[in-house]
């Protein structure tokens, strides 16, 4: 037996003069309440760890990332560079040489990947939503410097304050004779002094080191070629007009790509379970809204006497149905529209206030994100009017089969 239907059953045989009928209905509102409520809630932290995600890659990535379609690097030259440059919208132009390398701090290695930036790259507003230790600066061309992420840091047991211990970059090389047993013809080595940590997402603070562009050049032998080109655009630009204006002027060589297209498979999961997320409470709020089924039976039940005197007197079957849909309607959308507000208020608070904790002291956010987006509350209700429309048709049909020959 449904529990709501016998909690209301339990209110009837009581000594409360309630109405059997009404107690069901109330509790079948308060089902809807409750079930809009979590949708909307959990649909809208779907939303802030969204955000949350693009903020912390935005960190990290560029606004726009131009990269050849076809091999691992382009040749670079200062008068196509200008004319990059020169392309509205475009505020700041960062090279990039980016590859994997060996490293070594003491007696620690660890493979990770070095990426060589040029000296605008921390004008670009990197790492304004992670935690800095140090100082962020790549040094000068007598004493490079590195910032490395926080895991790479962690695995190599590097020391900021140690100012001896340097950290050697090893980069594989093709030797000059096929049959030489000279060591240092197999690999590039150098030296960097460690100068910051970084920490902004486990993905970048396990595999990244940056260091300065000519140093990285020098050692992996790239000359005038380049991995990458990071765009920053101008404040008050639109991301995608300068998008397509880059695409206009590269041609079908190169893809450019903002930072939602740099992690296109990770966003897309998020959806996906955000849509898995929406589809299974929505079931859960099509069983809460049984007790509306119920009601309606119920309800029919008692009436069928005063039915079959309206069919007599000429009413449609049409009618009658609208009439039960319409009490069906009535349940279900106060129901919904009260977990409307108290979604609402909810998320509001928990944005304003940070109510519930994510419990972890290192995290970059103390308490869950929250995002309110107009289309989840459109579609909640418009999930809640199917459900009402499907758990109110068959009572509404039953009733209007009633005859008054029958009674």
């Amino acid at each position: 037996m449904n529990l709501s239907f016998f909690i209301a059953y339990r209110y009837f045989k009581s000594k409360k003069k309630r109405n059997f009928i009404t107690v069901l209905s109330r509790i079948s509102m308060v089902g809807v309440a409750v079930g809009t409520a979590a949708l909307v809630i959990v649909l809208s932290v779907f939303n802030g760890l969204e955000d949350l995600v693009k903020s912390l890659y935005a960190s990290f990535d560029a606004e726009i990332k131009i990269e050849a379609a076809k091999g691992k690097s382009f040749l670079a030259e200062p008068n196509w560079l200008k004319e990059i440059e020169s392309v509205e919208g475009v505020e700041v132009l960062t090279e990039v040489i980016e590859d994997n390398a060996l490293f070594r701090y003491r007696d620690y290695q660890h493979l990770a990947r070095i990426k060589g930036v040029s000296d605008n790259y921390l004008q670009q507003g990197r790492f304004e939503k992670g935690y800095i230790w140090g100082q962020l600066d790549f040094g000068s061309e007598t004493r490079p410097m590195a910032i490395l992420g926080r895991g790479v840091a962690f695995f190599l047991s590097v020391d900021l304050d140690n100012p001896v211990d340097l950290l050697q970059v090893y980069y594989p090389k093709a030797p000059r004779s096929a049959g030489t047993i000279d060591p240092n013809q197999l690999y590039s080595r150098a030296s960097l002094k460690p100068g910051a940590f970084f920490s902004v997402e486990k993905e970048f603070d396990d595999n990244y080191i940056l260091a300065p562009i000519w140093f990285v050049c020098d050692l992996l032998n790239y000359g005038q070629k380049r991995t990458a080109l990071e765009v920053k655009v101008r404040e008050g630009e639109n991301i995608q007009q300068v998008k397509t204006r880059l695409k206009t002027l590269l041609g079908n060589d190169f893809t450019v790509k903002d930072t939602d297209e740099q992690h296109a498979e990770i966003l897309r999961t998020i959806k996906i379970e955000k849509l898995f997320v929406f589809l299974t409470l929505s079931f859960i709020l099509a069983v809460a809204s049984f007790n509306i089924f119920f009601s309606l039976s119920m309800l029919a039940i008692e009436k069928k006497k005063d039915t079959a005197v309206m069919v007599a007197m000429g009413a449609r079957q049409s009618l009658i149905r609208k009439i039960y849909l319409k009490q069906g309607a009535v349940i279900a959308l106060t129901g919904a529209a009260i977990g409307l507000v108290v979604g609402f208020f909810t998320c509001w608070a928990q944005d304003q206030f940070g109510i519930v904790s994510l419990g972890i002291a290192s995290s970059i956010v103390e308490s869950y994100p929250v995002k309110m987006i107009w289309t989840d509350f459109l579609w909640t209700t418009l999930a809640v009017i199917a459900i009402t429309f499907l758990a109110s048709f068959r009572p509404a049909w039953i009733a209007s089969k009633v005859r008054p020959t029958e009674i």
